[in-house]
């Protein structure tokens, strides 16, 4: 359980401290060597049910990653990240950005269902522009990084897209993973019609078979503090699972994405981190 006096308040501010990062997208720098290959792939009916391709120019195969951006689970655009996707894609990957639904549109479930759509549609797709649908892996940042556990440790949403074995590895920037009880507007609304409220929790799902997890974390994060980070970390090592994480100092909320930036490269190792492990996981 979370340190609830801290987190609860701050987990409304989800969106709010995840927003000015869209700034990055058309003021910040982007790296070279890659480009967006495909835009408005859809993956469902909605308008939201949509993802970019960024790949590098270089001829594949590459390992693919699909990354969720946060907010909240009520607000967010991939129009916001394509600096992120194209940090990502220069580190040697084709890079899925897809936007899902949210609140209020949809409640729990359905962006998690969401998520685990998107991972399907972007390994049958993917090996058009390079991509290695053999090796993939999904990420995120904040409630992007809920996304990601959740359909990466409960098999039930990948097997509902027929797709069990997909998921390969997992990492999850400055995300919540463990913050019972729903005691603020923004859990309420996302979760708070669960029937079992223990199913909407990544830690719920620990098991010793899981795809390998990477989780990173800022100790000055007041929005998620590093003890989500460090509770998932030790429960997946508790079962057997494989799992790492690593704490980075002073960093906040939004610094921990920001990092991707060429613009703040220099304040933290995050994106080199997260790549890296990536590289080791899927070869």
């Amino acid at each position: 359980m979370t340190r609830r006096g801290l987190f609860a308040p701050a987990l409304g501010l989800l969106a709010a401290a995840c927003s000015p990062l869209g700034l990055l997208n058309t003021l910040g720098p982007r790296d070279g060597g890659v480009r967006r290959v495909a835009r408005d792939i859809a993956y469902g009916d909605d308008p939201r049910q949509q993802m970019d391709l960024y790949a590098p120019t270089a001829p594949g195969p590459y390992p693919i990653l699909v990354f969720f951006y946060g907010g909240g689970w009520d607000s967010g655009s991939r129009s916001q990240y394509g600096w992120a996707a194209q940090a990502l894609a220069a580190q040697g990957f084709v890079v899925a950005l897809p936007d899902y639904r949210v609140v209020p549109q949809v409640v729990f479930p359905a962006f998690i269902e969401d998520a685990a759509a998107a991972t399907a549609k972007a390994a049958d797709v993917a090996a058009q522009y390079g991509g290695d649908p053999a090796r993939l892996g999904v990420l995120g940042h904040s409630a992007g990084a809920h996304l990601a556990m959740m359909i990466a440790l409960d098999r039930r949403y990948m097997a509902a897209v027929g797709r069990p074995d997909l998921i390969k590895a997992a990492a999850g920037l400055a995300g919540p993973y463990d913050f019972l009880p729903f005691d603020v507007a923004a859990s309420r609304n996302a979760f708070g019609r669960a029937p079992d409220p223990t199913l909407t929790q990544p830690v719920t799902f620990v098991r010793p078979d899981a795809p390998p997890l990477w989780l990173g974390h800022g100790t000055a994060d007041t929005v998620v503090h590093d003890e989500d980070t460090i509770i998932l970390n030790d429960r997946m090592r508790a079962v057997g699972g494989r799992s790492e994480a690593k704490l980075y100092p002073g960093l906040d909320h939004a610094d921990l994405i920001a990092t991707f930036s060429p613009l703040f490269r220099k304040k933290a190792t995050v994106l080199a981190d997260v790549a890296g492990s990536f590289h080791r996981q899927l070869g």
